[in-house]
């Protein structure tokens, strides 16, 4: 499937010079948003994974769905003070400040094969400090994996040779 027919170019959004890739198109087809998470699937089966981490938001939309198909947990990692439960947090530099994300302390352990799931990686910030989230925990990165890379921002820089997978990539 030619996936990039779902992705819709915003530009200027959501500053001047940015242009975004919008994946809603792609969430609005139920045959392509099927494609990309029987795709994911067929990639991971079988692979050993205990968890799938999905970070917020679009990340949870293809994590929860992948985590049913395979049948295993999902873990989300969100902005800091929208979980519950006792959370560790993990702080990033962002190209105009700081970020960070959090995941709860028992959310995953030692022994945890993880696939790190988002629906983008761009300058690879946020996904670095997720995997530093995990590892902390114990956790092992097996993969990260995104439905589309923005190459020319050279974000694979940023997840220290960690084995990564992207479906669409934009060179």
């Amino acid at each position: 499937m030619d996936l990039q027919r779902y992705i819709r170019d915003i530009p200027d959004f959501p500053i001047k010079g940015v242009l975004f890739r919008d994946i809603t198109p792609l969430l609005a087809s139920p045959e392509a948003f099927a494609y990309v998470i029987d795709h994911l699937a067929g990639r991971y089966r079988g692979r050993g994974l205990t968890r799938i981490v999905g970070i917020e938001s679009r990340g949870f939309i293809f994590g929860g769905a992948l985590a049913r198909a395979l049948g295993m947990p999902f873990v989300p990692a969100r902005k800091p003070g929208k979980l519950p439960y006792k959370t560790i947090v993990e702080s990033y530099a962002l190209e105009y400040g700081e970020a960070s994300l959090e995941v709860h302390e028992d959310a995953l352990g030692k022994g945890d094969r993880v696939l790190l799931l988002d629906d983008l990686l761009a300058t690879g910030g946020t996904l670095a400090a997720c995997c530093r989230l995990i590892e902390r925990l114990g956790g092992e990165v097996v993969e990260i994996a995104t439905v589309i890379e923005l190459a020319f921002l050279k974000g694979r820089e940023k997840l220290g040779g960690r084995p990564y997978y992207s479906m669409l990539v934009y060179e």
